[in-house]
């Protein structure tokens, strides 16, 4: 028993001696910081003279921050969490590396912070790779034409400003006008699609963010959909970085060949979390107390959407963000800028929100500066002269509304444009399938409609996919593989549509011509 033990002594001395032999003895150096001043998520830092703009640093009591402002004694960091543990005096160390935030499919059904860290109740993520916030754009080089749709299921903006993969298009409109409304319906209607939708909502109310995030998980495809959640009553660091991270989930799978959809809720709250920040730590403001590097910020966000060439995979990234404009004043800073970066935009009215037109897009001053060839070549063929009958009609009726009775021609045409606007108003969170928007619009163009009035309309619209699942199967199952219709199968949907219009219209006017 003796030598059992002696033995066990001498194996253990070994075993200490090895690893003793292998450690570096040696100087070393270490550069420990301290707090100075912190004071509403700002922390100012003394003491680490090595550190680099954006590097992680990490707190005493393990809390983590940002480099954001480098001066010659100190540096200004953003705090990402523990705001009011961090005090004055705590000691800081360098990391040598930026703020990562976990990426993969294990995040696809989540609804995590911007360091995505849940917020679901449904157990931690295990991630396997990170990747930077910050990460450069796809050089010129690397980009592939933007060619081919994003169905978004809402009639006005497919038919008249089509959006395509890798294309960057601003939703602006002022508060409660639907703006949020327009991007969730997008999401939404990918549950058919194979795009992965990423909604990021920055500086919003709780009660909004649970309602966007109900409507996906309950009409859309949550098992591919990440919710990432900075709210407002968040730490300005984590609503800071939020789009940044949102932008790298969605280059994890842009970068393997798919195909993936940012929405940002909203980059104007984003703009006045950066020039808080920007006051808070001692940065010269200027038009509208904004920083100078503000257009910046936004631009190398969203220079990250992209259509990659086929070298590089043929994946896309595209971007929805969202803007708030107050009394409809798009000359605004934020909104300039936005608009001078992004390819088109989609402005909605508080007019036309408060007369019932839903969404609210105003024709007139929304624009997709991509061009049709994103658009469906059905959808681009039926919808040919809508946009320019839509807009006559919208002169005509604001000609007409104070003059006297129009003649039978104007009438017709008048007639003709209150049918377009009636079939261009949607119900939230019901997209439509590219088949009922083809059928709808060749219904409206080629005068089916004009015999049946509000109601029957409506029902027109209710029935017509199932109608046309029915009685041309070819030509749905045409549009549904590659969006496009053949002079057969346009008349077969042609002659379903007119029979079920028939169907509908009110006895008195069965016979009359259309």
């Amino acid at each position: 028993m003796e030598t059992d033990r002696n033995s066990t002594a001498d194996g253990w001395l070994d075993s200490a001696r090895s690893a003793v032999g292998k450690l570096q003895l040696g100087p070393r150096t270490e550069e420990v910081g301290r707090v100075e001043e912190i004071a509403d998520g700002i922390a100012f830092v003394s003491g680490l003279p090595r550190v680099r703009l954006d590097e992680l640093l990490h707190f005493e009591g393990g809390h983590t921050g940002f480099v954001q402002v480098l001066d010659r004694d100190r540096v200004g960091c953003v705090l990402l969490d523990g705001i009011d543990a961090v005090k004055a005096g705590q000691t800081v160390r360098g990391s040598d590396d930026v703020v990562r935030v976990p990426v993969g499919p294990q995040l696809l059904g989540r609804v995590v912070d911007p360091l995505a860290r849940p917020l679901d109740n449904k157990g931690e993520i295990a991630a396997h790779d990170t990747l930077p916030i910050e990460r450069p754009a796809p050089a010129i080089i690397e980009r592939d034409l933007v060619k081919h749709p994003v169905q978004t299921g809402l009639l006005v903006v497919d038919t008249l400003f089509s959006l395509g993969r890798g294309q960057r298009e601003l939703i602006v409109g002022d508060r409660a006008t639907g703006k949020t409304t327009i991007a969730v319906d997008t999401i939404i209607n990918q549950k058919s699609s194979d795009i992965i939708s990423i909604y990021v909502a920055v500086g919003q109310k709780s009660s909004s963010v649970r309602r966007a995030i109900n409507a996906i998980m309950t009409n859309g495809a949550p098992e591919r959909t990440i919710i990432v959640v900075a709210g407002a009553a968040d730490a300005s660091g984590l609503q800071w970085i939020a789009p940044f991270a949102g932008f790298t989930m969605a280059e994890y799978f842009r970068d393997r060949g798919q195909h993936a959809l940012v929405v940002i809720d909203d980059l104007t709250k984003h703009a006045a979390c950066h020039r808080e920040i920007a006051l808070l730590t001692r940065q010269s403001p200027g038009r509208e107390a904004y920083p100078g590097d503000i257009f910046y910020l936004h631009a190398r966000l969203l220079e990250r959407a992209a259509k990659l060439s086929p070298a590089r995979g043929g994946g896309s990234l595209t971007a929805l963000p969202v803007a708030e404009t107050d009394a409809g004043n798009l000359s605004a800073y934020i909104p300039t800028n936005l608009i001078s970066i992004t390819d088109g935009q989609i402005v909605l009215d508080t007019r036309l929100f408060n007369e019932g037109q839903k969404p609210a897009v105003d024709v007139g001053t929304s624009v997709s500066r991509v061009g049709g060839k994103t658009q469906a070549r059905a959808l681009r063929e039926a919808a040919a002269s809508l946009r320019l009958d839509y807009a006559q009609f919208l002169e005509l009726e604001m000609f007409t509304r104070f003059g006297g009775m129009p003649d039978a021609r104007i009438r017709k045409q008048l007639d003709r444009g209150r049918r377009i606007r009636q079939i261009l108003t949607q119900a939230q969170h019901s997209p439509m399938r590219l088949t009922e928007e083809v059928g709808l619009v060749l219904a409206v163009q080629n005068g089916m409609l004009d015999r049946l009035g509000p109601a029957e309309i409506a029902a027109f619209r209710s029935g017509i996919g199932a109608t046309l699942d029915r009685e041309a199967p070819a030509a749905v199952a045409s549009l549904d593989t590659d969006g496009t219709l053949d002079a057969a199968g346009r008349q077969t949907m042609l002659e379903a549509l007119a029979r079920y219009a028939g169907s509908l219209a009110p006895a008195e006017t069965k016979g009359e011509p259309a």
